[in-house]
């Protein structure tokens, strides 16, 4: 059948008609070494408890870690961030346990590293999962978190993180000063190659809620905000202004979280300060999507799409709860 058409000089379909080429000209590639697995280590527990709000993931106790860590290493994935869950009477109203050395999430992370040396090991450093009351630092006498005071008990779990053989330093607690402090206390202490993984750009988000359940401080927690500390989701300048100072402190790398409602952010990071830029899919991005997929809503492909899309706009690695099962895939 003769069609008269009108030719376009350009067909961009060209470039699409096979699997291969789209493979070849692919702009983004994800790859396993953009991949950094959390996992939750719970203390006095054995084996695997179900995390009800994250569909299919599970704290873990400690004599089932080193077995979870060889399936992911397996799938070639070179990183975990690690996050404890504290035994309730051993929380208090300033988190002190958090500055013991001989904690159990230091115990676990210096086991994790005799065992797995090449492995990288990230920490978070705040006080949320260990204070009665679910902040991330220590309350004044009107309820708001002391940005001042809480600084020394940050230094102090830091360097407790450090000597533990953690690699990465992971402050996501939001108060002002603490990269500074952080890295003088570091380099004052000969950690001078620790680096630190900054939550320069963490914002004040709802998509947080299931990682409450899993760390088991949603139960302290209630209805309270972390609005004074954490980032207006409606801002975009202060986040640039919080990574140029977190740099000039003493970051290695800075991180923006959440994920898929800030792409811009990453970008605007990326573009502006060309450091390495790290992403968190956080919790409720995870259990949204995984529930979705579940209910046979959406296919399993638009877990790599959001992991994508994040690395299109300019991310260097990604903490995701799919890590595993995405690393399987693409290995």
């Amino acid at each position: 059948m003769s069609v008269d058409r009108n030719f376009p000089s350009t067909r961009l379909r060209r470039l699409r008609k096979s699997a291969n080429l789209r493979a070849m000209l692919a702009e983004t590639q994800l790859t396993v070494s953009d991949l950094i697995q959390p996992i939750f280590i719970k203390e006095n527990l054995s084996g695997r408890e179900a995390i009800k709000t994250m569909p299919g993931i599970d704290r873990l106790g400690l004599d089932i870690v080193n077995e979870e860590i060889d399936d992911i290493i397996q799938t070639g994935i070179k990183s975990v961030a690690v996050f404890p869950v504290i035994d309730e009477s051993k929380k208090d109203e300033t988190g002190a346990q958090a500055a013991i050395e001989e904690n159990f999430i230091n115990g676990a992370i210096r086991n994790i590293k005799e065992s797995y040396p090449e492995l990288v090991v990230i920490a978070d450093v705040a006080l949320d999962p260990y204070t009665t009351h679910g902040h991330d630092g220590i309350l004044n006498e009107t309820g708001d978190v002391d940005n001042d005071l809480t600084l020394p008990a940050l230094r102090d779990q830091a360097l407790g993180l450090a000597k533990a053989g953690t690699d990465i330093i992971a402050p996501s607690d939001m108060m002002d000063g603490r990269i500074k402090v952080i890295r003088d206390a570091l380099e004052q202490n000969d950690f001078v190659n620790t680096l630190i993984l900054s939550y320069a750009a963490k914002y004040s988000s709802k998509f947080y809620g299931p990682f409450k359940d899993a760390v088991e401080s949603a139960k302290f927690f209630g209805n309270k905000t972390k609005d004074t500390y954490q980032m207006p989701i409606s801002n975009i300048n202060e986040a640039l202004q919080e990574v140029a100072m977190d740099i000039q402190e003493g970051a290695d790398i800075v991180m923006v979280k959440p994920g898929m409602p800030y792409l811009d952010v990453v970008k605007a990071v990326k573009d502006e300060f060309l450091i390495p830029t790290f992403v968190y899919q956080v919790s409720g991005e995870y259990s949204m999507l995984q529930t979705a997929i579940n209910e046979g809503l959406l296919s399993k492909e638009v877990i790599i799409e959001s992991l994508l899309a994040f690395k299109r706009a300019g991310a260097d690695c990604i903490l995701t709860y799919f890590a595993k099962d995405v690393a399987k895939k693409i290995k």
